[in-house]
């Protein structure tokens, strides 16, 4: 062995040892994820859901922290900008797909910038309704909207957020028809008056639509995905409605930042997946109508191939609306 090669193999060794050391302490103090929407909406939800298993599994506690504003844009580039040290962790939805459709200027790349840890769960969004609307279901809804125009109230959680893209779908598949849109932070205000009968109509998580469902303080007229929900079998999707090819699927992941050690993030997604297996977990994520993606298909490689279709795909959805957002609200 040459002289040369000999302390090439020494300081790689010194390189990667730290690494090691490191992965194999790691969690060294509490975890944070950031879900990027404010708190007691769907995706604060789903974030404490996941922070309470993990923690058992990871040896350290993992708290939620709220850092909402641009469509969840906010919190992505914190922690984007975060030490990739696995402390500091991302639970996002498809809007983490759409953020470069709609911000030129984007400080991170939604593919780039993050190293995904594990899919997380699916649902549709909902169309839901004041109780007092004259309409009682999808395709009378439908046709409401089309002869009211900018009389309808249409609320969503902000600029970029889930539920504006999935508003922006809506009226694309109605012929770009112009609504009163009415933004909030989050979809929590938003389903407050929704309930209160301040706007006509919301689109929104399953996760958040079911307990006011249950409570009867707003009507489900149908719901967003190509099939219905097992848990609402009498509501209808869009495509029945008549909006054919409609569907928008809710799916939420779990983000690292760039550069975090493979062996850091072999532990979060083994703790993930220990999460997801968990029948208390698997129970609670159907209560809110959504499903946990199936054993095999949620892993590190499955969340990125999916973010990277979803990012192509909204470009193209965004671009085809012809939604200028600097005048959007």
């Amino acid at each position: 062995m040459s002289k040369s090669i000999g302390l090439l193999m020494i300081f790689a060794a010194a390189v990667a040892a730290p690494v090691a050391a490191s992965a194999q302490s790691y969690p060294t103090k509490p975890v944070s994820i950031v879900v990027p929407f404010t708190a007691a909406g769907p995706s604060d939800v789903m974030g404490r859901l996941l922070a309470k298993s993990m923690a058992n599994s990871l040896g350290q506690p993992v708290n939620v922290e709220n850092i909402a504003g641009a469509g969840g844009a906010t919190g992505s580039a914190r922690v984007a900008k975060a030490a990739p040290d696995g402390h500091t962790l991302l639970l996002h939805h498809f809007a983490h797909a759409a953020s470069p459709a709609i911000y030129p200027s984007l400080a991170f790349d939604p593919v780039k910038d993050f190293e995904p840890i594990g899919l997380v769960s699916y649902g549709p969004y909902m169309l839901v309704a004041r109780t007092s609307l004259p309409v009682k279901n999808a395709a009378e809804a439908l046709k409401y909207i089309r002869d009211n125009k900018e009389k309808v109230t249409l609320g969503h959680a902000g600029l970029g957020s889930g539920s504006h893209l999935t508003n922006i779908m809506l009226r694309s598949a109605l012929g770009k028809v112009k609504v009163t849109e009415k933004g909030y932070r989050g979809t929590g205000p938003a389903m407050t008056d929704l309930a209160a009968g301040q706007i006509d109509f919301l689109m929104d998580q399953s996760v958040n639509v079911v307990p006011q469902v249950k409570q009867g303080t707003i009507r489900v007229l149908a719901v967003t995905s190509s099939t219905r929900m097992a848990a609402f079998k009498d509501v209808p999707t869009l495509q029945e409605a008549g909006l054919k090819g409609f569907e928008v699927t809710q799916w939420f992941a779990l983000y690292a930042p760039k550069g975090t050690p493979k062996p850091v993030l072999d532990k979060l997604s083994a703790a993930l997946e220990k999460t997801l297996q968990e029948k208390e977990t698997i129970d609670q994520i159907n209560a809110l109508g959504s499903e946990v993606f199936p054993v095999g298909k949620r892993g590190p490689v499955d969340a990125r191939k999916r973010l990277e279709a979803e990012v192509v795909r909204w470009q193209k959805v965004i671009k085809d609306s012809g939604v200028d957002f600097k005048e959007a609200k």
